[in-house]
C-alpha cells in the first residue's frame, strides 16, 4: 500500500497575512522515531515565518515548533493531532 493523502486543509487569511496549512498522510508503516503510521506537517505564520507547527520528520519523529522552540509531542490520531495544532494556533493569535 503506497503512502496516501488523507486530510489536507489551507486557509488563507489576508487581513492578517497568516497561512494555517495541515497536511496528513497514511503511511505502509511509522516513520523513523515515530509509532504510529502517519506522516504529517502542519503549518501556522506568515510568508517566511513559522509560528507554529507540528511535523515528524525522521529521525527525529513527532515533535512541534512554538515560539522559536522546537519542543516534543507525542501524536496519538490525526483528530487529536489537528486538535492539539489549532490550540497552539489560538494561543499564538491565529
Amino acid at each position: 500500500m503506497p503512502a496516501k493523502r488523507i486530510f489536507y486543509d489551507k486557509q488563507i487569511n489576508p487581513i492578517k497575512g497568516t497561512i494555517i496549512e495541515m497536511v496528513i498522510w497514511h503511511l505502509p508503516s511509522p516513520v523513523v522515531g515515530s509509532r504510529h503510521r502517519f506522516k504529517y506537517r502542519l503549518f501556522f505564520g506568515r510568508a517566511g515565518e513559522r509560528v507554529v507547527g507540528y511535523d515528524n520528520e525522521q529521525p527525529k519523529g513527532d515533535h512541534r515548533h512554538v515560539d522559536g522552540r522546537e519542543l516534543p509531542y507525542q501524536s496519538t490520531t490525526p483528530e487529536q493531532l489537528i486538535a492539539d495544532f489549532l490550540a497552539d494556533v489560538r494561543e499564538a493569535g491565529g
